[in-house]
């Protein structure tokens, strides 16, 4: 019997789409095509399309509300119900922090709780939602995905039943970027010959001013190239480090983005806090040497295949750089073996089993 789903996808009309809506438009687009599942988008009230990256690939219904006040009324009033609008459903999923009312089961995913170990670098607004949000899940939820042992950990000291919590890890496309889209990439950007590089949304807990300071550091600094959309808090303040090249160059669209990793000397990703860490993985696949965080989930990710350094050390990530540059050689082999038990279908298939488990049906 086809279960039929209610799929939350307003986070593809955000500012920052993020992670979140890359993973679940990447789930949409793995399970839309089954017979044994039927997922119905869902989102607030939009005159418009989400920008081209955000396409979603199956119909979505809108309901009146737009955001914020969509959220507001979830969180708090428990209302509007999806089935407003989707019809009868066996599952509800919201696949971000924000819970949707429904009749049927919750399944909420939460990649992270990054907003609850430091509030200060959130906005007041974005932390207070958060934390009513992860309040009405913790109440709510049938069950929580989640992609990390590291967030698993975060989400039971929060007070989520660890019964209710699944680790569903992420995936990332084993595409290689040609040599003709390298070069066209470099030409566009007009990348140096040799740089470290990194992906993601410029939040202050992605740590670039660390960064910075270490490529500054070392003896014979690397251009540091940025790519991401702006989030929020003041990132770039502080990064005028004498010696360090800093160059952003915006939101890189999927179809260039696999060519810039395999354009890049070392990728670098210390992040403080994250869920999961997808760019990790998406540089892996491209073979880039990669430099992370330890004890953090992205150690998790890079699965032996990494550099390992202390985010909060200058000093260990610019050892990391030069190790990584070292080891490049074993670096390039080892990245795509991990990253290629990493896939989107699994990731799917396991959301699936976890549909099934709240319905009842598995």
């Amino acid at each position: 019997m086809t279960l039929r789903v209610a799929y939350t996808l307003e986070q593809c009309w955000h500012d920052v789409p993020g992670g979140t809506a890359v993973a679940a438009l990447e789930v949409a687009r793995r399970l839309a095509p089954r017979d044994d599942v039927t997922l119905v988008g869902l989102a607030g009230r939009h005159r418009r399309a989400p920008d081209s990256p955000w396409r979603s690939p199956i119909p979505i219904a809108m309901l009146a509300l737009p955001r914020p006040l969509l959220y507001e009324s979830w969180i708090r009033l428990r209302r509007p119900a999806v089935e407003r609008v989707t019809g009868p459903v066996d599952v509800a999923h919201a696949t971000a922090l924000i819970p949707c009312p429904s009749a049927a089961p919750l399944v909420v995913t939460i990649h992270d709780l990054a907003f609850a170990h430091d509030p200060q670098r959130f906005t007041r607004q974005g932390a207070r939602i958060m934390g009513a949000a992860l309040a009405a899940v913790r109440d709510r939820a049938a069950m929580v995905i989640t992609s990390s042992r590291a967030s698993h950990t975060d989400l039971v000291a929060a007070g989520i039943d660890a019964d209710r919590l699944r680790i569903v890890p992420l995936g990332v496309d084993p595409t290689v970027a040609s040599s003709d889209d390298v070069a066209a990439v470099r030409r566009r950007l007009e990348l140096p010959e040799r740089f470290v590089l990194f992906v993601g949304t410029l939040e202050p807990r992605k740590n670039l001013s660390r960064l910075v300071a270490a490529v500054a550091a070392l003896d014979e600094p690397l251009p540091l190239v940025v790519a991401g959309p702006t989030g929020w808090g003041d990132v770039e303040a502080g990064l005028g480090v004498e010696r360090a090249e800093v160059r952003f160059v915006g939101f890189v669209p999927q179809g260039e983005l696999t060519a810039l990793y395999a354009a890049a000397t070392v990728f670098a990703y210390p992040s403080e806090v994250e869920g999961f860490g997808l760019p990790v993985a998406e540089a892996m696949a491209q073979g880039t040497p990669v430099v992370t965080s330890a004890g953090r989930s992205t150690e998790e990710v890079a699965g032996g295949a990494a550099v390992l350094v202390d985010p909060l050390d200058v000093d260990s990530i610019g050892g990391g750089l030069l190790e990584a540059q070292r080891r490049a050689d074993e670096l390039r082999c080892a990245g795509p073996a991990r990253a290629a038990v990493l896939s989107w279908a699994a990731t799917a298939d396991a959301t699936l089993a976890v549909y099934r488990e709240a319905s009842g049906r598995g």
